[in-house]
């Protein structure tokens, strides 16, 4: 099972080698990562999608949670949550498409963000299921280039069950 675990840790150098070498060394995968700071310049968030059964999440949470620059660890996917990725997509696009790419762009509620003679760059932030249907709308018009962010998630305020406090 797909989770995303959210972690407040101390914005300091090398913070997220730490994490990423505790996954390494124990043969966990992070499928999507996230990092950047937060309101409190003292520290910073960290996002990362992972997978797992529960044996294996109850594992990394613990893990996490042993590292001392870690303040909080939660499994975001045990609540009632809003996640969230965005995505760049420049198409082929002369000016003869540009009104119908421009229709499918607003169906999703993406942006328009670069036009050239040759081409058109849209952005679009939402789950990930809405961003790969986006992605295969657009694939006919000759797909340039993509990137993507990793998730990121929070939890709402009204059903807040599982926070995993390290310290």
């Amino acid at each position: 099972m797909r989770h995303i675990i959210s972690l407040e840790v101390e914005n300091q150098s090398g913070v997220l080698a730490r994490i990423a070498g505790l996954f390494s060394a124990r043969g966990f995968n992070i499928d999507c990562l996230s990092a950047a700071w937060s309101e409190d310049e003292d520290t910073s968030n960290i996002t990362l999608v992972v997978r797992g059964d529960d044996s294996v999440i109850e594992q990394i949470i613990k893990q996490l949670n042993k590292l001392i620059d870690i303040i909080r660890v939660t499994d975001v996917t045990e609540n009632d949550y809003v996640g969230r990725a965005m995505v760049l997509l420049k198409i082929n696009c002369p000016p003869t498409r540009r009104l119908e790419a421009s229709s499918i762009a607003n169906i999703f509620r993406a942006k328009v963000v670069d036009i050239s003679a040759k081409s058109m760059m849209l952005e679009l932030t939402g789950q990930e299921a809405k961003i790969a249907a986006f992605i295969e709308t657009l694939r006919p018009f000759g797909i340039k280039e993509v990137v993507r962010s990793a998730t990121i998630a929070m939890v709402r305020d009204s059903n807040f069950k599982n926070n995993h406090n390290s310290k």
